[in-house]
């Protein structure tokens, strides 16, 4: 099935189902490994995790009213990085799902989690993101974003491995910057 059917589906589900997800609660997905995802090795290819990633976050912007937000401010989330642990392959024709949610914001960094899991319960992959959110290529604090939406929350305490994840970012960063 193409990219472009599969964010339809997930688009008019989200907007159709009037199921919303709360502000750190879990989005999931249901797919299955079609012909166009696999690779050479007969298992999907592992920049499509990528690209199913992104339709997670869209269900989730969708189901917690976060995008009708960012369309009438006009601002735009854009990711900033990614890391990826790989467990188990996903086979053609395999289901599977798909859980997005929010771990913790700090500054102007919020962070998200995809697992992609088989339908027996198998863990096939892990996805942490950064986003950050634009207004006119300015990068706008997660405080001024949580306010927008009308959510008073803290951000849950950010993991031991996102903060030396982003420590990880900044020194390869440096050493580019050096290079």
């Amino acid at each position: 099935m193409n990219l472009i059917f599969r964010l339809l589906r997930v688009v008019l589900a989200a907007l159709l189902s009037g199921q919303r997800v709360e502000p750190l609660g879990t989005s999931i997905l249901g797919f299955r490994v079609w012909l166009n995802d696999i690779d050479t090795n007969l298992h999907m290819n592992n920049g499509r995790y990528f690209t199913i990633a992104d339709l997670g976050r869209v269900d989730l912007m969708i189901r917690t009213g976060m995008l009708k937000m960012l369309m009438a401010r006009k601002w735009a989330p854009v990711l900033g990085g990614a890391m990826i642990r790989f467990r188990r392959e996903l086979k053609p024709f395999q289901p599977y799902r798909l859980k997005t949610r929010v771990l913790c914001w700090e500054g102007k960094w919020i962070y998200l989690e995809h697992v992609f899991e088989a339908m027996d319960g198998h863990l096939a992959a892990v996805i942490v993101v950064k986003g950050v959110f634009l207004e006119r290529g300015r990068s706008i604090d997660t405080s001024v974003l949580m306010h927008h939406m009308g959510i008073d929350l803290e951000s849950p305490p950010m993991p031991d491995d996102i903060r030396a994840w982003q420590e990880a970012q900044q020194a390869a960063s440096d050493r580019a910057k050096e290079g």
